[in-house]
């Protein structure tokens, strides 16, 4: 399917202007990037490359897009016709997903000329502000979760696209596994699920809706407990699957001192070893204030599929160099206020300290930043010459973010409100 018209109408008509006054083939370079993290994060994470990039093999204009354009007058027969032509020819390069950025940080770098860039924006912001946004949040669960699995579970609180988008970018974060089985077959996310309330319901009693599912799905299975009567629900459990239930589940009331009660409840009885899943809207707040609770694993839906009140990491996409007169790149840069951005081709790498762990974010504005022996390139190749040379696999994705978040300040893990981690610095040649 045809990715070339997620996008406004606006890029268009840039497009026909600038074709109209010969100014579209002008070399320029954009760049994504977020001028601030959203409100109290500490850092964020980089989510959705790997979709981006699938949606640029993707980006065709075909019969019925042009027809579409034509139809409805958008643009002139000429613009149609340097659509239909239409294949990204220049170079991409940014982070690669599952790194930590921060404000300024040069997230993707399109080297192009002006049309081929320019109608490239709004499909590169929608999916990298989305994932971006989910796998940020993502981040601070995992952490607040420590060595307890997360599973991702949202997509009944979302649109169809975006809770196949966010399972991806979760399990990018950290998350274990997905309820969403369009995000295993799509994308490669574990999945995972059992039964939700309904299925106690439906029978006549909660024994029946019990022996029913370990019979089927067998004694491991996770079972429901919180239908009617949790201590009741737990006796149940344990009395048809014995010690070898594998989990329950406990999805509303006061979480921690539920847990408590049947993690008593469960060793009492000799089930040390079924576990204890939790869900009912969690977000890393509650996950953090169950560190203590004996439980062995977190569900987690509403809050990460919306970004846990971030539900976009606000990055634009600006032009920051074009070519002059004379076939030399120069800086550009919008001046309006409380909107600034820095002009010139950006190249980024983390400075690390002796031990290991980040100090700062440098940028290097027109050429790389000096690397004084220890320090961390961030950026790669993504596209050369209208190529795809890097899909950004996933499961890459999931270990580079691991390796990313554990090299910076302990003061990143905090969930209190506060700056970016690391300062942002620019060097400029």
């Amino acid at each position: 399917m045809s990715t070339a018209l997620l996008t406004d109408h606006y890029e268009l008509t840039m497009v026909q202007a600038a074709l109209a006054s010969g100014e579209a083939q002008r070399r320029c370079v954009f760049e994504a990037f977020a001028r601030r993290l959203p409100d109290g994060r500490r850092y964020g994470v980089v989510g959705g490359t790997g979709r981006f990039l699938e949606a640029l093999e993707r980006f065709r204009f075909g019969d019925a897009e042009l027809r579409f354009l034509s139809d409805t007058h958008v643009v002139n027969q000429a613009t149609i016709d340097w659509l239909a032509a239409y294949r990204f020819s220049g170079t991409i390069t940014g982070y690669p997903e599952g790194e930590v950025y921060f404000p300024y940080s040069p997230v993707l770098v399109v080297d192009s000329t002006f049309a081929e860039g320019v109608v490239l924006e709004t499909v590169i912001l929608s999916i990298l502000n989305h994932d971006t946004a989910i796998a940020s949040a993502a981040s601070r669960m995992t952490c607040a979760a420590g060595n307890r699995p997360c599973i991702e579970m949202g997509a009944r609180r979302t649109h169809e696209e975006a809770g196949v988008a966010a399972a991806r970018a979760a399990y990018v974060a950290g998350f274990e596994a997905t309820s969403n089985l369009e995000a295993g077959r799509r994308h490669g996310v574990p999945t995972a699920g059992t039964a939700a309330h309904s299925f106690t319901l439906l029978y006549d009693s909660e024994r029946d809706a019990f022996t029913a599912q370990v019979e089927s799905l067998g004694k491991g299975t996770t079972l429901l407990v919180d239908t009617y009567d949790v201590r009741t629900a737990v006796d149940l459990a344990m009395e048809i699957a014995g010690p070898e239930l594998g989990a329950v589940r406990l999805d509303s009331g006061d979480l921690l001192s539920q847990a408590q009660e049947v993690r008593a409840q469960l060793d009492a009885a000799g089930n040390r070893d079924t576990r204890i899943i939790v869900t009912s809207d969690l977000d890393e707040y509650a996950i953090a204030a169950l560190a203590a609770a004996p439980v062995s694993g977190y569900g987690v839906g509403t809050a990460l599929v919306t970004g846990s009140g971030a539900p976009t990491a606000s990055m634009v996409y600006k032009l920051v160099q074009r070519e002059n007169a004379s076939g030399q790149l120069e800086s550009v840069a919008k001046k309006s206020k409380d909107k600034t951005s820095r002009g010139g081709r950006k190249w980024a790498l983390r400075r690390l300290g002796p031990r290991g762990l980040a100090e700062a974010e440098v940028i290097g504005i027109g050429e790389r930043p000096r690397d004084d022996g220890n320090d961390r390139p961030l950026m790669v190749e993504l596209v050369r010459d209208g190529a795809v040379i890097d899909h950004q696999d996933i499961h890459e994705a999931r270990e580079r973010h691991a390796a990313s978040r554990a090299e910076l300040p302990r003061a990143a893990t905090q969930l209190s409100r506060g700056e970016a981690v690391i300062p942002t610095t620019f060097e400029e040649h």
